[in-house]
């Protein structure tokens, strides 16, 4: 029962951190398992995310982020997650299509119908069976990825209003198919967050997942 599951959210939502946290749990329990990334993942996907994450914010206009997105996640899927899928393997993203759907069709204007017929022409009906949404107030989710200080900052110059709408975009996605999508409160404690996590997925793939709370982040 090989499965793909998305850590999905506004930037400093803590994704990076619940990720490994999510793999380290599902190692533990002996579960053949990757941890991935959007945009990136692959050789040439993460050549692409060079020119998405760095640089100017107005330097594409959202169109231009849309399909260098999906020329990205094409060939993440293609080099990345549908050989590990098919070789039994459980697979984690940090980001997925709903990014796009967020960044680049809500908050960037495109429009979601846009965003959904260029995901079906590139990669079809493939979709990840749970997609778990970090939830946390834009200003706070800000000041801790502009405190990571690893250059790859260009979307978060983009500023508060225009995550704002990302957060919002976010949460509406959640609300469209309550069994695929799953609203995290992302406000808590590293740990608080890491056993809502725990809890969500053991629901939906009837598992039993543990983790070992770290001391340092009650």
């Amino acid at each position: 029962m090989n499965k793909m599951i998305v850590l999905d959210g506004v930037d400093g939502s803590g994704k990076g951190v619940q990720t490994r946290r999510l793999l380290q749990a599902m190692l533990d329990a002996s579960m053949p398992c990757i941890l991935t990334r959007e945009p990136g993942g692959s050789i040439a996907a993460e050549d692409i995310r060079e020119l998405l994450v760095n640089g100017d914010p107005d330097k594409w206009d959202s169109m231009t982020e849309l399909l260098l997105m999906v020329a990205a996640r094409r060939a993440h899927l293609r080099d990345t997650i549908w050989p590990a899928l098919k070789q039994g393997s459980w697979v984690i993203s940090d980001r997925f299509a709903d990014s796009s759907r967020a960044f680049q069709g809500i908050a960037g204007e495109l429009g979601l119908a846009t965003v959904d017929k260029i995901h079906q022409i590139s990669i079809g009906d493939f979709n990840p069976d749970l997609v778990l949404i970090l939830d946390i107030d834009e200003h706070v989710a800000l000041a801790r990825a502009e405190s990571r200080g690893t250059g790859e900052d260009r979307f978060e110059k983009k500023g508060p209003q225009y995550h704002k709408k990302v957060r919002n975009a976010f949460r509406d996605i959640a609300s469209y198919n309550t069994d695929r999508y799953k609203l995290i409160d992302a406000s808590g404690s590293m740990n608080e967050v890491t056993s809502k996590i725990i809890s969500a997925v053991n629901s939906k793939f009837s598992l039993n997942l543990s983790f070992t709370e770290d001391p340092d982040e009650k």
